[in-house]
């Protein structure tokens, strides 16, 4: 399991304060034979008639020497699964 990033809990509250509802923290993502835990899953219900949107979201601080290497670095954790 990993750990809250440094940001999480600012993330969980804006997204509360903007009516989305938190349903796993965290939320595992199961694909072939690796589970992978992404930081937050929540729904946000938009009419009693239609379906309510979901997002799953991964909160990341780039904070090296280099965005685009902590970029490549955070990108590349989902990536390599999928080939």
């Amino acid at each position: 399991m990993p750990a809250k990033d440094l940001y999480h809990d600012a993330v969980k509250t804006a997204l509360i304060k903007d009516n989305w509802m938190i349903i796993a923290a965290p939320y595992r993502i199961h694909y072939k034979d690796v589970d992978l835990y992404a930081d937050l899953a929540a729904e946000q219900p938009i009419a009693a008639e239609r379906e309510g949107q979901k997002i799953v979201v991964e909160i990341k601080r780039f904070v090296g020497r280099s965005p685009m290497a902590d970029f490549h670095n955070a990108v590349g954790q989902y990536a390599s699964i999928a080939d």
